[in-house]
């Protein structure tokens, strides 16, 4: 098995492995490109992903728009030729993404992407939904030897034992992310469900590729232990462009990565019920109440509850003593609002 990158080391450990997804929200500008590199590594998150399309290797004029929404482009062909940038232009983001220290991925859809990238360099493969079952372009990724990651937006769940058993055959790490492929996903689609049984069933990394547009299902598929999210992000929900419906901003990213490194220091820290009430003993003494004198009592007394109050603080007796000072006789004299000690009550 080929050596992991050290910085998919902690995948499984228990921190959670954050990917902000670009896609093609850059429209095809650089210049957006490197400026979501930057936020998102601000945001926190551990990787930023694009997408690698080139048009004449994945695609022919006559494909039509999976959505037609663009001015500019009369093609789904053209918009997939605007969207591609040279090789030196991907070794530059790649080599951003290592200063900001962030990993660089990038989602192959053809094979000359899939040797683009290699050249560029980077350690972990994302398979987009609509390619788990393409079996010659997932041998050629797993040719590389570097750690995989199945999209099941689209797979039944033979399909994806099939894509799993072919990478685990070869001796690379594997991820499966549960994905609805819904843009955006509502809440009844997005399937927590099945993260568990991920897990359970091909005994790998497992995770979520999120399309709800929220940070809502990233935190709780957290809580359940995940090991990978990744979401699409947007600059501004008044970006254009075919992804960012089902986009969090990037503030909403930095709150996202700060509520998941929360949820994990909560996960990695089970309480003890006994010792952390121990730890409270002080406050405990300040919030707590103890058996005091109703009023002063003179020595002698046969204490009735109307001579027996509760108050704070709980340095004395405390309340369920009462009882048992009720028809008890004092030794000695109390004054009106003092806590009783067992040495204030004859036979105590």
């Amino acid at each position: 098995m080929t050596q992991v990158h050290p910085a998919l080391a902690a995948i499984g450990s228990g921190r959670c492995f954050v990917i902000g997804e670009v896609a093609l929200s850059h429209d095809g500008s650089l210049g957006l490109a490197h400026a979501f590199i930057d936020a998102i590594a601000d945001a926190g998150a551990d990787a930023v992903k694009f997408q690698t399309h080139i048009a004449a290797a994945e695609s022919t004029p006559a494909e039509p728009f999976r959505v037609k929404f663009s001015r500019q482009d009369a093609t789904r062909y053209d918009y997939w030729k605007r969207m591609e940038f040279t090789e030196d232009q991907w070794r530059g983001l790649a080599a951003h993404c290592a200063e900001r220290q962030v990993l660089f991925l990038s989602s192959p859809f053809s094979h000359a992407a899939i040797d683009l990238l290699q050249r560029v360099g980077q350690p972990l493969w994302k398979i987009a939904s609509g390619e788990v079952s393409n079996a010659p372009l997932l041998d050629r990724i797993l040719d590389t030897g570097s750690p995989v990651l199945l999209s099941t937006g689209m797979s039944p769940l033979a399909e994806t034992d099939a894509a799993v058993a072919r990478v685990k055959a070869r001796g690379s790490k594997v991820g499966v992310l549960q994905c609805t492929t819904a843009y955006p996903c509502p809440p009844e689609r997005v399937g927590l469900n099945l993260i568990p049984v991920y897990r359970e069933r091909y005994g790998c990394w497992v995770g979520l590729s999120d399309h709800s547009g929220t940070i809502y299902p990233g935190l709780a598929g957290v809580a359940t232990g995940m090991d990978i999210l990744e979401l699409h992000v947007a600059l501004s929900r008044e970006m254009f462009g075919p992804d960012v419906i089902a986009s969090v901003t990037t503030g909403e990213l930095r709150h996202l990565v700060e509520g998941i490194r929360f949820i994990e220091r909560m996960r990695a820290n089970p309480l003890d019920k006994d010792v952390s009430a121990r730890e409270t003993d002080p406050l405990r003494r300040l919030f707590t109440r103890s058996v005091v004198a109703r009023r002063a009592l003179a020595p002698g007394t046969v204490l009735s509850h109307d001579d027996l109050a509760l108050k704070k603080p709980g340095t004395g007796l405390p309340p369920d003593r009462l009882p048992d000072l009720v028809g008890k006789r004092l030794a000695r004299a109390v004054a009106e609002d003092q806590l009783l000690a067992a040495e204030d009550i004859e036979g105590l």
